[in-house]
C-alpha cells in the first residue's frame, strides 16, 4: 500500500483504499466496474489493482464470459491480506472471533460467565488471542492487523435487572479495556458499543448491500439499535444514537414485569432477551440462556408466546416513533434469539406495526437480519479493516464530535 509522503502519494492511497472498498461490495468484479464505481479511469484503476495483487491484498478469480469484447478478468479480495481479532464482551458471554481480509470467519468462539468481570475478560480474551495467533501460524501472524471490541455502555450496570455483585461495576470503572489490549497484545484496537457493532456488520456483510439506510435494532440481553444513513453508521456527538433501550413504551401485559412508576414503561423491560428468560423463570421454567430455547421445551412455547407479543407491540411503538423524526428504507431486527423464534418475532413486529401505524408515515420494510448472533463479535473485527484499509476512517461511523459517554462503568 502506498504510504505517506506528497499530495500525489495521499491521492494514490485514497485510491487504492476505494478500489478495495468496491471490490468488498461487489464481492468481485472488474477492472472496469471498478473504475466506475471509484470515478477514476481505466489506466488508473488497472495500475492499482495490479500493485494490490502484487501486495497480497487481491486476486485474479477467473473471467466473465458472455459480454461483448474479450473476457473481464474479475478480481476479489485474497483472504490472506489482512486478519482482524473481534471481541464482543456481552453481560453473559463473550463471543472472539478471527476474520480475514475477504471477511470470511477463521475462528469463532464464545465463553459464557455469570458476570464479565474485567480479570475474566483479560483471561478469556489473552487466551483467544494465542489461540488465533497460532492457528495463523508465524507468517501470517505477522497480517494480524488489530482488535476491536463491542461491548454495552454502562456494562457494569443494570445490576438491578442482572443482580451483578455490587463489586463489578466499581471494577469496570477502574479499568481502561483499550489500553490493557493494545499494551499487553501490541495491536491498535478499536471500541464501539455493541448494537453499533451489530450494525456495522450488518452494513457491511449483511442487508447493508441492499438498503443504505436503515435502523439496526438488536434484540440482545437488553434490546441496543443502530442507525445506518446513506451508508454510513451515525453514532451522534455523544455516541448514543439509536440507544433504544431507555425508549418509552406502554406498560407490558407480562405477569413478570413489575409495573413501572411512571406513566411509561421503557423498551428495556419489554423487548429484551433478559425479559424473556425472566418470564419463563418466573412462570417454572429453568433456562439461563436463550438457546435453550433451540429447541423449543414444548412447556415453554406459550410463555415465550406472550413474550413475542408483548415485545412485537413494544417494538412496533418504538419503530413508529422513529420513523417519525427519521425516514428510512427498511428496520432490520436481529440478535440472540434462534432464527425460527427471530422469524416468527419479526413477523408479529410487521403485524403490531401495520394495525398501528398513522396516516402520515412511509411504511419502511421490516425484516430479519442476516448474521444473527455473532453480529457483535464480527462488527467488532471490521473495525480495524476499515480504520487502515476504508476508504475514510468514519466511513462506518459519523460523529459530531469526540465527546461519547464511558463506554464501561458509570
Amino acid at each position: 500500500m502506498a504510504g505517506k509522503g506528497s499530495n500525489s502519494v495521499q491521492l494514490r492511497h485514497y485510491n487504492e483504499r476505494v478500489v478495495l472498498e468496491a471490490v468488498r461490495r461487489f464481492g468481485q468484479a472488474s477492472k472496469a466496474e471498478i473504475a466506475r464505481f471509484a470515478h477514476l479511469t481505466p489506466p488508473a484503476v488497472a495500475g492499482i489493482v495490479d500493485a494490490l495483487v502484487a501486495g497480497g491484498y487481491m486476486v485474479e478469480n477467473g473471467k466473465r464470459f458472455g459480454g461483448k469484447g474479450q473476457p473481464s478478468a474479475m478480481y476479489a479480495l485474497a483472504n490472506s491480506g489482512a486478519y482482524s481479532i473481534g471481541f464482543h464482551i456481552g453481560r453473559r458471554a463473550m463471543d472472539a472471533i478471527l476474520i480475514d481480509f475477504a471477511g470470511q470467519t477463521c475462528a469463532f468462539e464464545t465463553h459464557d460467565y455469570d458476570h464479565p468481570d474485567p480479570d475474566s475478560i483479560k483471561r478469556l480474551g489473552g487466551a483467544a488471542i494465542a489461540r488465533f495467533k497460532s492457528q495463523l501460524g508465524s507468517p501470517l501472524s505477522s497480517r494480524l492487523i488489530g482488535i476491536g471490541i463491542s461491548a454495552p455502555y454502562f456494562i457494569g450496570g443494570w445490576d438491578e435487572e442482572l443482580g451483578f455483585p455490587g463489586d463489578v461495576q466499581l471494577a469496570w470503572r477502574s479499568f481502561d479495556l483499550k489500553a490493557y489490549f493494545t499494551e499487553t497484545h501490541n495491536l491498535p484496537v478499536m471500541i464501539e458499543n455493541d448494537a453499533s457493532a451489530a450494525a456495522v456488520a450488518e452494513l457491511v456483510y449483511g442487508l447493508g448491500k441492499q438498503y443504505s439506510d436503515f435502523l439496526h435494532i438488536s434484540l440482545s440481553t437488553f434490546v441496543g439499535g443502530g442507525l445506518v444513513l446513506d451508508g454510513t453508521l451515525q453514532t451522534g456527538p455523544n455516541g448514543n444514537t439509536a440507544a433504544y433501550g431507555p425508549f418509552p413504551v406502554t406498560h407490558s401485559t407480562l405477569s413478570s414485569v413489575p409495573k413501572p412508576k411512571g406513566k411509561f414503561e421503557v423498551l428495556l423491560h419489554r423487548a429484551s432477551i433478559y425479559t424473556l428468560v425472566h418470564h419463563l423463570r418466573t412462570n417454572g421454567i429453568d433456562i439461563r440462556r436463550v438457546r435453550d430455547l433451540d429447541p423449543m421445551p414444548a412447556a415453554a412455547r406459550g410463555l415465550v408466546s406472550e413474550w413475542q407479543d408483548d415485545c412485537a407491540d413494544a417494538l412496533a411503538q418504538a419503530i413508529i416513533g422513529s420513523i417519525a423524526v427519521v425516514d428510512v428504507e427498511a428496520v432490520v431486527i436481529d440478535g440472540l434469539l434462534p432464527a425460527p423464534l427471530l422469524m416468527e418475532t419479526v413477523a408479529r413486529v410487521r403485524q403490531c406495526f401495520s394495525e398501528m401505524v398513522p396516516p402520515g408515515l412511509i411504511a419502511p420494510t421490516i425484516t430479519a437480519g442476516a448474521l444473527g448472533a455473532r453480529g457483535s463479535a464480527l462488527g467488532a473485527s471490521i473495525l480495524p479493516i476499515y480504520l487502515m484499509f476504508g476508504p475514510d476512517t468514519g466511513v462506518l461511523m459519523k460523529k459530531g464530535n469526540d465527546k461519547k459517554p464511558l463506554l464501561i462503568g458509570s
